[in-house]
């Protein structure tokens, strides 16, 4: 070979040294362009100009102080709705670990419960436009291809796949739940609570992960100066290392401030029409969100009711003059009529009813026989508890079990009268149990016996 042919071809010679040297990553790179993966895997297929770390982590900064909020109230609420008093409220039987008390059920504040589902309930609705922002923002990740080039990415999609598909599965079961569509392939309350489980343990992780990028990103550009900035100066964020910066982007058709803007609008509209429900009061009416037709009629008993008599199956000879309430757990089992309930020393107190799906009533003043007295009536003055059952049959909720703090409540009643007049038939007729700051399907409605345990 002459001596200027040799020399000709050591740069090629060199290059093939130096691609063989750059390992396969540079390979790969070579092959993901020669053949592009197809639709959303594309890298140029994801072109928004706004997208970028800065508003991802600002609405990741509001899912962080949000989610944390929900989950807070929501396992306070689980506590306080399936309290571990006894078998016949609980609703998770192998619940395990994921299902803990530290504390009976408190009755004051009596608002307590109204307060922490309707925070839950309203929250939960209200971050819906953030939430889908947020995924909307980091969608790019969801289409990375290759899939998991590492066992560590691949740990690290894994937990993606876990955060994204239980945060998904937490708001659609919820919402379903506070529509009254109760089209789930079990029982709401166990699927809500795994789900919950897995939901927080992807959530932590990813929040401890993730939170030193969030406040970096927040540092990167000044909210200021994106909510002076409008389309028109629009430009994209420099290139980042997760890819969410679109490679080639588009002309803005939107600003950040646009961006925040509608996401900020869309909550709020949904607190508009959804708080009125746990507020009360004249914003009852402003709750359009909230399932329609709870409301019987007007008079004394023209509030919010969950289910009627007729719904349920309760007949007129159940409720009608034979009814008696039997008091047993003491030497001898009592028998009370209405009359005798009535003859009784009664209390007044004013107390609302709050449901798991988020609505409550106003405060309603209910006329009835303390527990505790009924208690002592039946030779158990001291109860550690009391098992609720009513007349209805082949329910869920047929009876319940109250904790010795909530017997031992004063406010807690056997309640014959609301608002000055007879319970109706929706609302309990003959006889039903109150309680202060007890979920509302703890106060359960045609009680027929009450067995007080020590």
């Amino acid at each position: 070979m002459p001596e200027d042919d040799a020399e000709e071809q050591k740069p090629g010679r060199i290059s093939r040294a130096v691609h063989a040297a750059a390992g396969p990553a540079v390979r790969g790179q070579e092959r993901l362009a020669a053949h592009p993966p197809p639709g959303p895997f594309r890298p140029g297929f994801w072109r928004s100009p706004i997208r970028g770390p800065w508003l991802t982590a600002v609405f990741g900064l509001v899912l962080l102080f949000g989610i944390t909020t929900l989950m807070v109230t929501g396992l306070l609420s689980y506590a306080a709705y399936d309290p571990d008093v006894d078998p016949v409220n609980d609703l998770t039987p192998d619940k395990g670990i994921l299902g803990f008390y530290l504390f009976d059920w408190p009755t004051r504040p009596y608002w307590l419960y109204r307060l922490l589902q309707g925070v839950h309930v309203t929250l939960g609705i209200v971050l819906v436009p953030v939430l889908l922002a947020k995924l909307w923002s980091v969608i790019p990740k969801l289409f990375t291809w290759p899939p998991a080039r590492s066992a560590a990415q691949a740990l690290e999609r894994l937990s993606l796949l876990l955060l994204v598909g239980g945060v998904i599965f937490e708001f659609v079961t919820g919402i379903m739940n506070i529509q009254l569509w109760y089209a789930f392939p079990g029982s709401f309350y166990r699927l809500h609570l795994y789900g919950a489980w897995v939901f927080i343990g992807a959530f932590v992780a990813h929040v401890i992960l993730k939170t030193p990028r969030m406040l970096s990103a927040l540092r990167s550009r000044s909210l200021r100066a994106e909510l002076r900035t409008d389309t028109a100066h629009t430009v994209p964020e420099p290139p980042d290392p997760d890819g969410l910066v679109a490679a080639d982007p588009a002309a803005p058709t939107m600003s950040r401030r646009g961006a925040l803007a509608l996401v900020g609008t869309g909550s709020l509209v949904l607190l508009a029409t959804t708080a009125g429900q746990s507020i009360g009061g004249a914003w009852r009416e402003t709750a359009l969100l909230a399932p329609r037709g709870r409301e019987p009629g007007s008079g004394p008993n023209g509030f919010q009711i969950n289910k009627t008599a007729a719904y349920v199956g309760i007949t007129p000879e159940q409720i009608g003059p034979a009814w008696r309430l039997r008091l047993s757990g003491g030497p001898a089992e009592q028998t009370l009529s209405r009359e005798d309930l009535l003859a009784m020393p009664l209390s007044t107190h004013a107390l609302p009813i709050a449901c798991v799906e988020g609505w409550s009533t106003d405060d309603q003043d209910w006329t009835g026989v303390p527990l505790l007295r009924l208690a002592e009536l039946a030779g158990v003055p001291r109860p550690s508890a009391v098992l609720v059952q009513s007349v209805q049959t082949g329910g869920p909720f047929t009876a319940t079990v109250l904790a010795g703090n909530q017997v031992r409540d004063l406010r807690s009643l056997l309640a014959l009268r609301v608002n000055g007049a007879d319970l109706s038939a929706d609302h309990g007729y003959p006889a039903r149990v109150i309680v202060p700051a007890a979920p509302g399907v703890h106060n359960t409605k045609w009680v027929g016996r009450l067995t007080f345990r020590t």
